[in-house]
């Protein structure tokens, strides 16, 4: 079942960081790639507080998403993304077609 990866930046606190991660994490593809759904567009807070910014990847499954953040490449793209910003991500299980 499909599964997503929904990752929340609250906001940046070293671009430079940001820009390391952001080419590490573009090479950590592995061998079931996501699929962006969402990649840093428009979006509006309906209810709670607002996001700096939203990204939505799709995955085949939970196990071919836990897989890819836990890969050792983008491990180590995500310690740049630590350095440089504050996020909250997220993997949901998609619904059953019925």
């Amino acid at each position: 079942m499909t599964a997503y990866v929904i990752l929340i930046r609250d906001r940046i606190t070293n671009p430079e960081e940001m820009a390391i991660y952001a080419e590490m994490a573009k090479k950590a593809r592995g061998d079931h790639p996501p699929r962006p759904l969402a990649f840093y567009g428009d979006k509006v807070a309906l209810e709670g507080p607002e996001a700096d910014g939203i990204v939505i990847l799709e995955f085949d499954d939970m196990d071919h998403a836990r897989k890819w953040h836990s890969s050792p490449a983008y491990q180590a793209a995500m310690q740049h993304r630590h350095l440089g910003a504050d996020y909250r991500v997220l993997l949901v299980d998609g619904v059953k077609p019925a």
